[in-house]
């Protein structure tokens, strides 16, 4: 059964820095795109940033140049380096495979990233 698990969220001050991992099992890692989705209280879920098969990345504009998408298909992981981070980066982070290869798509439990001084 393929699951995905997010770590890293936390509490961080203003200008501060995270690393959230999301690792996979259960899946054959490296045919998959990865993204990570993220949804403030009140908000809608959105597309944070996505990674292709072959690393190729693409960032919301809210967040690009602050945050970082890489994968590890030897580790089953994709990571998202948060830095410059503002009180509005403050959410539930979800990573996120989608659907393909007849596979639905999955979504991981969600960090909690809150950014306050």
């Amino acid at each position: 059964q393929a699951q995905l698990v997010e770590s890293g969220g936390g509490l961080v001050q203003p200008g501060g820095s995270l690393r959230l991992s999301c690792v996979a099992s259960g899946m054959i890692f490296s045919y998959f795109n990865m993204a990570w989705y993220r949804q403030a209280p009140g908000k809608q879920r959105e597309l944070v940033a996505i990674i292709d098969r072959d690393g190729g990345t693409n960032y919301a504009d809210s967040v690009t140049g602050r945050f970082t998408i890489s994968r590890d298909n030897a580790e089953n992981t994709v990571t998202l380096r948060l830095n410059s981070l503002r009180p509005e980066d403050t959410a539930v982070y979800y990573c996120h495979r989608p659907a393909a290869w007849g596979a639905s798509h999955l979504w991981g439990q969600g960090t909690q990233v809150t950014v306050s001084a």
